[in-house]
This record gives C-alpha cells, sequence and structure tokens, in this order.
C-alpha cells in the first residue's frame, strides 16, 4: 500500500472508496496529487453524485483508469452540480 499523503478536493470530502483506489494505484496517485483542488473536486463530485452502486463502480472504475493515464479532469462530465456555471 502507498504511504503517500492523498490529497482532498474542496468541497466534497474524499470518500474513502476513492481513496482505496487511489492508495493501491501509483499512477492515478500521482495524478491526483498534481491536479488542483477544484479539479480534484471533481473527481470525487463525478463519484458521489451517482444513484444506483453499480454507476458508483463504473465511475470509480473511470477515475482510476483516466487518472492513471494522466487526465486530470473527467471527461464527457458536465461538471459539479454545485459550481455555478456562470464561472463565478
Amino acid at each position: 500500500m502507498n504511504t503517500q499523503k492523498i490529497l482532498g478536493g474542496t468541497i466534497h470530502a474524499l470518500p474513502d472508496t476513492l481513496r482505496d483506489i487511489l492508495a493501491v494505484n501509483p499512477d492515478a496517485l500521482a495524478t491526483w496529487n498534481a491536479t488542483t483542488p477544484l479539479a480534484r473536486n471533481e473527481w470525487i463530485c463525478l463519484v458521489t453524485s451517482a444513484k444506483q452502486p453499480e454507476t458508483t463502480l463504473r465511475r470509480l472504475e473511470r477515475a482510476r483508469s483516466q487518472l492513471s493515464r494522466g487526465q486530470r479532469r473527467p471527461c464527457c462530465w458536465e461538471g459539479c452540480p454545485h459550481r455555478e456555471k456562470n464561472g463565478k
């Protein structure tokens, strides 16, 4: 298991499921810790906004896969519903 610190987001708390995935995937964790708190918040919200357990599992795998490839933000997702759409 990786002992490197796992940083959090801005609005949302880091869920244990995502923390566990990052802890055992060094490439994903490196990308995660290299992103901004706002970008990490997007990943957290992507995972936690799922309504069904199956969707949560798919989104966790998506996060692991995309972060492992160095992708800093979730692709093809309209974003955290908690942020203002006008950029303020």
